[in-house]
């Protein structure tokens, strides 16, 4: 109990500017660590040739679905879970952390023998032509077998996070992103296994990062508990985890379904162009990820803090998270926008793949200062319980906007409308979260009830 005490203590009074910092650090590395792997295994399939290289684009997709029913779990449940926390509520907290758990793991068994048993239609679903299958395949087997790990870490990683102890799930995610480029390097350098290698580098590293972030679990490292006694398979229950997860699972399913579109549009314009935009995705997903490792490190604030019924702590953390992702995703795009070429050719040294892919980086590189705002909106209203807020604004970036510009832009422009559609969906997304942010702030307390020793009754 007195764990539990310390660590409410923390998250409610601490403050705010440096719990966000204490929070977001380790988060940051885990995102950068995640990415740096990704972009690892685009390296070393980028030196087979550019088939082979464009295979990491149309498999992302494989990717972006198992990731988008992990976070669903994941974050649906650790959501709930901080501001049961939050509420000084620990037996509904572990009974949430349970049950995500173990129906992530279902899942991810399911998916992995749906994948393979229909692994051909499915590359050529993602936007695989002739040339790119065979390598596009024997990858996303890879990727398929490890599928419950996926998942089911997604869940742990979360629920880590949003009990404030995101150092533990960084040492999990950092060992799992370290060993995959070992193996990577080792699997394809050395053994010279091509991009079977890279795919089982994937698989194995999935399951040594699976394995240390239970390991917190059963070393009790943790305010709940995994054990199969707590789960509670009751519909409210699941309901309540799957509804609070949406907007986790509209982001990484249209995530997915965006990246079929656009590998299907770029593959009018050859293996280059599909091989392109693959790169200049993991590159500024890298970028990204500055950005949603902060916004993951205020995602604890937010809910423990709305439970507890300390809104003006939830302001502080909103405005504070924006200005630090926004300070730091500017030191690192500038220093891509200078090197833009230099960086895609480092993965794929193809004049063709360069040309196509420049423009299409600097685009990005420019909108991405949309990010941070839409990306605070996003973690907030999943963190505190706004559900339709949430999947709505998360849905637009990946697919309700992005979708449609990429279908009238390819139109009216071709290669050049592919290049910059990403883009101009930043732009965009980010104009819509204005009325919901404002609304939410002008609705919120200005003062907190205990404070002001009043009952709470804002109704936001």
């Amino acid at each position: 109990m007195g764990k539990y005490k310390s660590q409410f203590e923390k998250m409610t009074q601490k403050p705010v500017p440096l719990l966000i910092l204490q929070l977001a650090l380790p988060t940051t590395v885990s995102m950068f660590v995640t990415s740096i792997y990704n972009m690892a295994d685009s390296y070393f399939v980028g030196k087979i040739n550019t088939s082979a290289s464009g295979a990491t684009g149309v498999v992302l997709g494989v990717m972006a679905i198992l990731q988008a029913i992990g976070f669903m779990f994941g974050h649906g449940s650790g959501s709930i879970i901080s501001r049961k926390l939050g509420e000084k509520d620990v037996e509904s907290a572990t009974e949430y952390a349970a049950t995500g758990f173990w129906s992530a793991l279902f899942s991810g068994f399911v998916l992995m023998l749906l994948g393979i048993t229909f692994i051909n239609p499915l590359m050529r679903l993602f936007g695989s032509t002739d040339t790119i299958l065979p390598y596009a395949r024997t990858y996303a087997l890879c990727i398929l077998v490890a599928a419950p790990a996926l998942v089911s870490s997604c869940v742990m990683n979360n629920i880590l996070r949003y009990e404030g102890r995101a150092v533990f799930a960084m040492i999990g995610l950092t060992s799992g992103g370290l060993l995959n480029i070992f193996l990577d390097a080792y699997f394809m350098r050395v053994l010279d296994m091509g991009i079977f290698g890279a795919g089982l580098a994937t698989a194995i590293s999935q399951y040594v990062s699976w394995g240390l972030l239970l390991l917190m679990f059963l070393l009790r490292k943790t305010q709940t508990s995994l054990k199969f006694k707590h789960v509670k398979f009751k519909a409210s229950i699941i309901f309540n985890i799957i509804t609070t997860g949406l907007p986790s699972l509209a982001r990484q399913g249209l995530a997915s379904l965006s990246t079929s579109f656009l590998n299907n549009a770029a593959g009018v314009y050859g293996d280059a162009a599909i091989a392109a935009m693959s790169i200049v995705n993991r590159i500024s997903m890298f970028i990204f990820s500055a950005v949603l490792g902060i916004g993951q490190g205020f995602q604890p604030i937010a809910g423990f803090n709305f439970g507890a019924k300390k809104y003006s702590r939830v302001r502080k953390a909103f405005f504070c998270t924006l200005i630090f992702g926004t300070a730091i995703l500017a030191c690192v795009t500038v220093i891509v926008l200078k090197n833009a070429g230099w960086l895609i050719s480092v993965f794929r040294d193809d004049p063709e793949v360069i040309k196509i892919g420049v423009p299409a980086m600097i685009a990005q590189c420019i909108a991405l200062f949309f990010v941070p705002f839409q990306v605070c909106n996003n973690m907030l209203f999943q963190s505190i319980g706004y559900k339709f807020n949430a999947t709505f604004l998360s849905a637009l970036r990946s697919g309700l906007i992005f979708i449609p510009v990429l279908l009238i832009f390819s139109r009216l422009w071709g290669l050049n409308g592919i290049q910059i559609a990403q883009a101009v969906a930043d732009v965009l997304t980010t104009i819509a979260c204005v009325p919901f942010c404002v609304s939410f702030f002008v609705k919120l307390p200005k003062t907190d009830p205990a404070d002001s020793g009043v009952p709470d009754e804002s109704g936001v």
